[in-house]
């Protein structure tokens, strides 16, 4: 990773105590996200292992999935395939039940948005428990996709969701780390 650039993206996050429920320290994206120069780095990082490798699609977690992963498949010069809460998507679809830290909820992906056998990278802003990037690497290789890479750009290692994915054989990008939930 560029020098400075972990202490650039950690400053352009907000982090907000007792969010959504005490002792909780939420990870606030959307301040990275309105700073232009933080957000085109993160963007770039995540992309640059990848940049020259044949990625077919990009698949981005609802709801902040869908902004950096519009972003990579474009820099990637990529397709974009959204995977989303139940109940959102209009044609027919592949759903899956999947564990949050909070509870249980179920995603879903049209069943024809990746052509079995197509090179996939799966983005969302931060890893946790990994129960959410757990059910999508499912849900993708359910309809045939192979998953090159899951990418975000935190990770919370002590929850160990980063390595629930190293286990399942995918390999794992992030770009900072943050002590506790």
């Amino acid at each position: 990773m560029a020098p400075g650039l972990d202490d650039e993206l950690k400053q352009a996050i907000r982090t907000i105590a007792d969010y959504p429920k005490p002792g909780i320290m939420f990870r606030d994206i959307t301040t990275l996200l309105g700073n232009a120069r933080a957000f085109r780095r993160a963007v770039d990082q995540l992309v640059q292992p990848y940049a020259g490798a044949k990625i077919d699609q990009v698949a981005g977690i609802e709801a902040r999935g869908f902004i950096l992963g519009g972003a990579v498949a474009h820099q990637l010069s990529s397709g974009f395939v959204p995977i989303r809460k139940k109940g959102k998507l209009p044609h027919q679809t592949v759903r899956m039940a999947y564990a949050l830290e909070y509870g249980t909820d179920e995603m879903e992906i049209h069943v024809d948005a990746i052509k079995p056998g197509e090179r996939v990278v799966l983005v969302d802003d931060l890893i946790a428990t990994g129960g959410t990037a757990e059910g999508a690497v499912k849900l993708l290789r359910q309809i045939g996709a192979d998953v090159v890479a899951a990418c975000f750009i935190i990770d919370l290692p002590e929850l160990g969701g980063a390595d629930k994915l190293r286990a399942m054989g995918v390999d794992v990008r992030t770009l900072v780390t943050f002590d506790g939930h």
